[in-house]
């Protein structure tokens, strides 16, 4: 590999999240974690590659006997100009391969040229049993990072901190389960000061992540239009021969319509969890602790938007059809038109709140009827879709690869956030809704725009 590319080794004793943490800063879920320690046995490298450049990852076994280790080393380095030497001869010595598999395991990387990222649990008392491992880490003259990971407390940072400045020139809490984006790239940052050959490739690297970010957000909101869009204009239909035969299809159908439309969510659900790499979780809408089921009418204000702030809005874009209305006859209606479309707005909102699709039975011209079920025409659907659809993005966007756990639902009004748009914004939205539950065609690119805001 080049050596300007960036490569980081990942070290440290055993169990104490190092694997967390390549999976965390690799954004790969693919990378095994246990809590048995020795779970790695090779040192395994994984890249982070994106637009333009990237920079790679070195899981590795932990130490096992670090003490013996530098005896050996002691007696081969009588000074500090040959200690790198001496690392790079225990390396490649075949006694010490069969004796320290582990150690020798760990280090080759370093002595190819890998920076280090040494990893420690805050939640443990530290020790002097680690200063022969961390006194090997400087032998091997690579610039280094101290990594204190809080596995379960934080009740002995302080102390590690104070230990680990002796030996690193920089020290940070990084918990893999939880560090939000920003403190990966702070990372990055800060190894960007530790070694200023390089510098310019990291800063690519950086800028390749955030605009990798931002393009799963874009990604993201054209999923929710899309799938907003579908479960709109979606229509269940089927041909008989009589009208009797029509009410017999008629539970079929609609058992039909409804299965078709919560495979389509769970569609849109896999594929927000593959923008994020989240290949690998299992995750149904089922299994989630959510409020009932889609079609549960009566619950819906738990994701949506609630009957009144429903009338509200309707009302609204009454209003503003109306008053285009007043403005395209220069005012004569006296302001009817705002007030008149108003009044209708909330009503028809009001009234048809809990009405969530038609069935319908037409006679065909020459013979039969044809059945249908559906397209929606409750007026708060689309909102309910993309507040259901927010709840997941706002998990998964920021779900760290190192978590196996079952995805947890922190819920929030979207009515709020929609109060956070720009009033302009605000109005595209339910103009948008307005025209999806009326089966009207729509800007999907403006509706996008609009939902990228609210991600």
């Amino acid at each position: 590999m080049n050596e300007n590319i960036a490569k980081f080794a990942v070290v440290g004793h055993p169990n104490k999240g190092k694997s967390s943490i390549v999976s965390t800063l690799s954004h790969n879920e693919s990378i095994r974690i246990s809590s048995q320690s020795g779970t790695t046995k090779k040192s395994t490298g994984f890249h982070v590659d994106n637009n333009n450049c990237g920079y790679k990852l070195i899981d590795t076994p932990g130490f096992q006997r670090p003490r013996k280790v530098l005896t050996w080393l002691k007696q081969k380095a009588s000074s500090a100009e040959m200690r790198s030497k001496a690392v790079a001869d225990f390396v490649d010595d075949l006694q010490c391969q069969r004796d320290f598999p582990d150690e020798v395991e760990l280090l080759k990387p370093l002595v190819d040229g890998a920076a280090i990222l040494y990893v420690v649990d805050g939640s443990r008392p530290y020790g002097p049993e680690y200063e022969a491992e961390m006194e090997i880490l400087r032998w091997s003259g690579q610039p280094s990072m101290a990594l204190i990971n809080p596995i379960e407390n934080t009740s002995h940072v302080e102390p590690w901190k104070n230990a680990l400045e002796q030996y690193f020139k920089m020290v940070r809490v990084f918990n893999p389960m939880d560090a939000e984006f920003t403190k990966q790239i702070d990372l990055l940052k800060a190894f960007a000061m530790l070694k200023p050959s390089w510098a310019e490739h990291l800063e690519q690297v950086m800028s390749d992540l955030n605009d990798k970010r931002q393009q799963q957000k874009r990604n993201s909101a054209i999923i929710l239009s899309r799938l907003v869009e579908d479960l709109c204009f979606y229509q269940e239909s089927q041909k008989v021969l009589t009208e009797d035969q029509a009410e017999i299809v008629k539970p079929l159908l609609e058992k039909k319509y409804y299965n078709w439309m919560i495979k389509r969510e769970q569609k849109a659900i896999d594929q927000l969890l593959a923008n994020y790499k989240h290949s690998q979780t299992k995750l149904s809408i089922d299994e989630l602790s959510l409020p009932p089921d889609l079609f549960d009418c009566e619950k819906w204000y738990l994701w949506g938007l609630s009957k009144n702030q429903l009338a509200t809005v309707s009302a609204m874009v009454g209003a503003a059809v109306g008053a285009s209305v007043d403005l395209a006859v220069a005012g004569a209606s006296f302001m009817a038109g705002a007030i008149g479309g108003g009044v209708l707005g909330f009503t028809g909102a009001w009234l048809g709140a809990d009405k969530l699709a038609s069935f319908d039975i037409k006679g065909l011209p020459l013979d039969g009827f044809e059945v249908s079920y559906g397209p929606i025409s409750n007026k708060n659907f689309p909102y309910v879709i993309i507040g259901r659809f927010i709840y997941l993005y706002q998990q998964i966007s920021e779900r760290n690869h190192a978590k196996r756990e079952a995805l947890e639902i922190e819920t929030k009004e979207l009515h709020q956030q929609i109060a956070n748009l720009e009033k302009s914004s605000q109005k595209l939205l339910h103009q948008s809704c307005e025209k999806l539950v009326k089966h009207r065609d729509i800007d999907i690119e403006k509706l996008q725009q609009t939902l990228l805001l609210l991600l």
